[in-house]
């Protein structure tokens, strides 16, 4: 699924990743912890394309695919996405209108059928049901006004609308209660299936424990430095990271 080969990327001139290398297969969750400013964001940045974060060596692959010949637009057209640790407001773009396009979007890359308005309400219907969320929540502007909860669940209702092949969920966890984390872990849950695969930012082991990742990995200075499975975030939540990633 996804593949990065010794990568190196700048923010501002500045190294973030310092010859990263980390391999997804299809179907698998991943998980990726890390003291802060070690490169996870700019890791999550990196693959989706997002300007500002410049690759100076290394390669990306995605399904067969060099993700340095794509555009942002077109990995998002290809499956890929982001969800942000701090999504952003679009005052006056509606809400439903704004996901409608961004599946046709992906649905006329691949040769699909657009959705008519009917046919995406009652797909969106359903998706809200899942989620609890009122209908209501589809009239608004995109992340205008949102609580931090809010700003959350609509990303977790674009996952199930748009059913991505490659998740990146960027600390998706930051400042949620209890019963928002469930929901995100029962999100991944919910998408997890053999074509899909996630990796999930956090700092949190209770993230981690509820998604029950394939592999977890501890991000520092810019690269892996350790992997393995649950037991790890175990370590991490006992020991810190300081000797992990020492």
């Amino acid at each position: 699924m996804l593949t990065l080969t010794n990568l190196h990327a700048t923010v501002a001139d500045k190294p973030i990743l310092n010859g990263l290398t980390l391999t997804i297969p299809a179907g698998e969750v991943h998980a990726l912890m890390g003291p802060n400013g070690a490169g996870k964001s700019t890791l999550g940045h990196a693959i989706a394309g997002k300007p500002g974060v410049t690759i100076t060596d290394g390669s990306m692959t995605y399904q067969g695919q060099n993700l340095l010949d794509l555009a942002p637009h077109e990995r998002a057209q290809q499956g890929i996405f982001l969800a942000f640790q701090y999504p952003v407001s679009l005052p006056g773009v509606n809400a439903a209108q704004f996901i409608r396009t961004c599946l046709n979007a992906g649905r006329t890359a691949r040769g699909e059928k657009e959705l008519n308005a009917a046919e995406f309400l009652k797909l969106a219907n359903a998706k809200l049901a899942e989620l609890k969320m009122d209908a209501s929540f589809l009239k608004r502007a995109v992340n205008d006004g949102f609580s931090g909860g809010e700003k959350k669940r609509f990303e977790m209702l674009q996952m199930l609308i748009l059913e991505p092949s490659l998740i990146i969920m960027d600390e998706t966890d930051s400042g949620l209660d209890v019963d928002a984390l469930k929901l995100v872990s029962q999100t991944v849950h919910n998408l997890r299936d053999a074509k899909r695969s996630f990796l999930v930012i956090t700092h949190y082991t209770q993230l981690v424990q509820a998604i029950q990742p394939d592999q977890v990995h501890i991000l520092a200075q810019g690269k892996i430095h350790q992997s393995g499975g649950l037991e790890l975030a175990d370590k991490v939540d006992s020991e810190g990271f300081a000797g992990i990633a020492a």
